[in-house]
């Protein structure tokens, strides 16, 4: 059975959520109402098989046409310490890169070697550690069935955001822009002396016209002479320019490139006129392709020369802004917004253009590790295209929210146009992070402490309406951007060095965490020799404190002086330990395979068959939690005060309906069916006789109706394979869902049934076969 979905499908949530297996089993019942509804016997996981690696729409496009494109996602990623411990942003890019391609070619040597020797078209991309390929269905099933594979998707395509055209407001008397001089920009050019000078921005969008006269100044490409030298920094993957130089066929990047830097003498359009840009063309038209997106997104982190070769990551930029993504949760890009972190690369994203409803936040601006942008008008009022929050994981998104209505900035052929759209937004928070770092060099590359800073400068905006706080929404987020507040919070001036070694019983400390807080904070990680260093720390005086799990904290002064290095040594102890073990159940049954973690340790345990678990823990407050596997009852927490060896079961509370139904996990034989169904096709379902009579949520049931689509309802036949809550009072409703999804049943699978036993034993069997 086909299984035909994008990567962004929905979870199945709601009762018997847990137990999404291809065989319902019905019991012959006694006519009285079940405590708990019959349940199905659980299958013990396995290696993904080969056939379940592929993503159906590959399938699909091959059923098409001899060959198709997809992307071969491998199962590991390269370690990023050492990106992550470095101190400078050149070092950062330098150990990225080294680690993301070491670790490609060494993951995937295999893999192209087979792709050789057949002479098939790909090419790999390090930043996620994956392979584009062009190939027919036996080099698929090929690739399939390598245990370094994860997964083989379709290629995909996500849009730039949509830009409406705006009606220019007026300028102040100095020609500046309204979103720009809203933001405080020239206050920090004119009181701070600061125009994000020495500092390079990129955007990743639709292109740039480098000739425009206010932003051709500032084009890194562009030399003393006036001439032009395009290599490291601009980039056209898919080759879609006329001529080796920066062009825009759409004007959505040359906008944003524009409001990030542009500047001409009646039309200050720009935040950071004085710093520089660089760009790739990650979107073709108006659409982006998976390959020039990745491929930009490598580029990024070290720049090439025009051919694609010697890449150069210390001519990496400081800051990239994104105005694209997708409307649905799609994680593909998460792991090209973390290398840009590691990498000591601010990534900016506007956060998409679907409000005014809650939930309706753009992907990747959602992610927890991206930096995204509402808009607001000129009359402070949230715009009402603006996608509110949350984001991944229920993080509070945007960020915070920027001037994007009624945006006046450049466009290409020496022309401004006023657009509206989140895209618009982005770059005002892109280029007041280059103003920031030009006036605090301390905090350049270091994106934490970077958002850190824009949070807390943004001014508190109340818009509660889609959850959250006065000073933190999901419409506002931390509320509206105030650059003039966060260059003049930031650490300026001379900055030194604090340097030394981390101990405990003599031996060196790996993995601790010392904390530099004083006119910066700043964190560092102890190296394999228990060394750290926190370079570009403002000169000042500062607290440090040393904290890694399962030791006690220690904490010392130190004094940081300019263009010196202090050192201070630590010698931590180990905390006395003690441990907790308990029961965890649910009703009167173990709750087996439940997981129990202490909140705020990196400590957690499985409980056994019998329910049992073991954790040992330093001294002192946790909350204990414990979480079934299974969607059957709910998470339960116990508050401990651990002073020494200590008992605690848990009671994890059944999730029950109106009716009393609930689920459990449960052993059992696989049973498959005997007679095949005349299903076929796509969302068709066929009625059933059962051979008892079921009862089921206050009615009893004498026939069934099997879909293609994994459900088998009682009621009334349903083709719906779109998850929703359940139990519901639409259809699908009274029903079992062992599959539910949009399946497809072509000629090599089908469904069955059977009926077993004797009674008053017997079970009715439905089974989605292949």
């Amino acid at each position: 059975m086909a299984l035909r979905t994008s990567r962004w499908r929905t979870a199945l949530t709601g009762l018997l959520a847990a137990l999404a297996l291809p065989t319902v089993t019905l019991a012959a019942p006694a006519f009285a109402a079940p405590a708990a509804p019959p349940t199905p016997p659980t299958t013990t996981a396995s290696a993904t098989a080969p056939a379940a690696k592929i993503e159906a729409k590959v399938l699909e496009q091959l059923a098409d046409d001899d060959k198709a494109v997809y992307w071969v996602q491998l199962n590991s990623q390269a370690t990023t310490v050492d990106a992550q411990r470095a101190t400078t942003k050149t070092a950062k890019a330098e150990a990225l890169l080294r680690a993301k391609t070491t670790h490609a070619d060494a993951t995937q040597a295999h893999l192209r070697g087979l792709l050789d020797a057949v002479r098939a078209d790909y090419r790999s991309y390090w930043i996620v550690n994956a392979i584009r390929v062009t190939g027919d269905r036996k080099l698929l099933d090929t690739l399939a069935e390598q245990p370094e594979v994860a997964s083989i998707r379709a290629e995909q395509t996500v849009k730039l955001d949509e830009i409406v055209p705006g009606t220019a407001e007026p300028k102040t008397p100095d020609a500046v822009e309204w979103n720009v001089d809203r933001i405080g920009a020239p206050r920090v050019w004119d009181e701070l002396g600061d125009r994000g000078e020495g500092i390079v921005v990129a955007n990743i969008d639709s292109g740039v016209d480098y000739t425009h006269p206010a932003v051709n100044t500032q084009y890194r490409g562009r030399t003393s002479d006036g001439a032009y030298d395009h290599n490291y920094s601009w980039f056209d993957p898919a080759n879609v320019c006329p001529a080796a130089a920066p062009c825009d066929n759409n004007d959505h990047g040359t906008h944003t490139m524009g409001t990030m830097v542009g500047s001409a003498s009646a039309d200050r359009i720009g935040v950071a006129p004085g710093a520089r840009w660089i760009a790739a063309k990650g979107c073709e038209t108006n659409s982006c392709s998976d390959a020039s997106l990745l491929a930009a997104g490598q580029w990024v982190i070290a720049p090439t020369d025009l051919s694609g070769n010697n890449p150069r990551p210390d001519l990496a930029p400081d800051v990239v802004n994104n105005s694209w993504g997708g409307t649905l949760y799609d994680d593909w890009y998460r792991l090209t917004v973390q290398a840009w972190v590691d990498a000591g690369i601010f990534p900016a994203f506007s956060n998409g253009n679907s409000g005014p409803g809650c939930n309706s936040n753009g992907y990747p601006g959602g992610y927890t590790n991206g930096y995204s942008s509402g808009s607001f008008n000129s009359a402070g009022a949230i715009s009402s295209f603006s996608s509110r929050g949350p984001g991944e994981n229920g993080q509070v998104k945007p960020d915070l929210a920027a001037p994007g209505e009624n945006v006046r900035s450049s466009v290409p052929g020496a022309g401004y146009a006023a657009f509206s759209g989140t895209s618009m937004a982005s770059p005002h928070t892109a280029a007041t992070v280059a103003l920031i770092w030009a006036y605090a060099p301390s905090l350049r590359g270091n994106v934490a402490e970077t958002r850190a800073l824009l949070d807390r400068t943004a001014v508190d905006t109340d818009a509660t309406a889609c959850g959250g706080t006065v000073a933190k929404n999901n419409v506002f987020g931390e509320g509206k951007l105030d650059a003039y507040a966060a260059v003049s919070a930031a650490p300026h001036g001379p900055v030194g060095t604090l340097t030394g070694r981390v101990t405990s019983g003599g031996t060196a400390l790996a993995g601790a965490t010392v904390l530099a807080d004083g006119a910066i904070d700043r964190t560092a990680v102890t190296a394999a020799d228990g060394s750290y260093s926190l370079a570009n720390l403002a000169e000042g005086s500062y607290t440090l404190k040393v904290t890694k799990y399962g030791y006690l904290p220690a904490t010392a002064e130190a004094v940081v002086v300019a263009d010196q290095t202090a050192t201070r040594d630590f010698a931590v102890e180990q905390a006395p330990s003690a441990t907790v073990t308990g029961t965890v159940r649910s009703g009167s049954a173990p709750a087996a395979g439940s997981v129990v973690t202490a909140t705020g340790t990196p400590v957690s345990t499985t409980a056994d068959a019998a329910g049992h678990y073991r954790l040992t823990l330093p001294l002192g407050e946790y909350d204990v939690t414990a979480s079934s596997p299974y969607r059957c009852a709910d998470q339960a927490q116990r508050h401990l005060s651990l002073t020494g060896d200590t008992t605690a079961d848990i009671e994890l509370p059944v999730r029950t309906d109106t009716f009393g139904y609930s689920c459990a996990a449960t052993t059992g034989e696989w049973v498959g069916g005997s007679t095949k169904l005349a299903l076929t096709g796509d969302t068709a379902a066929e009625q059933v006789k059962l051979p008892f009579a079921v009862p089921l949520y206050g009615a009893v049931h004498t026939v069934g109706y099997v879909s293609t689509d994994g459900v088998l309802s009682f009621p009334a036949a349903s083709t719906l394979y779109s998850n929703g809550a359940i139990p519901s009072p639409g259809l699908p409703n009274g029903a079992l869902y062992p599959l539910w999804d949009d399946l497809y049943l072509d000629a090599n699978s089908g469904v069955w049934t059977a009926a077993t036993g004797t009674a008053p034993n017997r079970a009715f069997v439905v089974e989605w076969r292949n």
